[in-house]
């Protein structure tokens, strides 16, 4: 498989690490939209939340857990956002499922 964020999350590729356990890899993006944006993966190749299912959503529960403690941890107490995109019209550059977790400014609405 040639996905990226697999590489990343195996170590062959290398990032900025803010968080990992044995489910999850959270790593600083490489172009940042907000004073802090870290993206949030799970290690098991799932390509968007298109493949959410009964047997592996319990992923998506341990990657909010997460990000609520990198939003402390970084002091984001005005607020944050948590975005997944899904697909292309969605804006998804890799197809790993990662959510962007943005803080630091004020977010607007509509995101654009």
């Amino acid at each position: 498989m040639d996905c990226v964020f697999c590489k990343i999350a195996n170590g062959e590729i290398p990032s900025k690490k803010a968080y990992e356990d044995d489910k999850v890899l959270a790593f600083y993006d490489l172009d940042p939209q907000a004073p802090v944006h870290i993206l949030i993966i799970p290690k098991e190749h799932i390509q968007s939340v298109e493949e959410i299912t009964p047997q592996n959503s319990a992923i998506v529960a341990h990657i909010f857990e997460v990000a609520a403690k990198l939003a402390k941890e970084n002091n984001l107490t005005n607020g944050f956002r948590v975005v997944s995109n899904v697909g292309k019209d969605g804006g998804q550059s890799v197809p790993h499922l990662h959510f962007h977790l943005l803080g630091g400014r004020s977010m607007k609405w509509p995101p654009g």
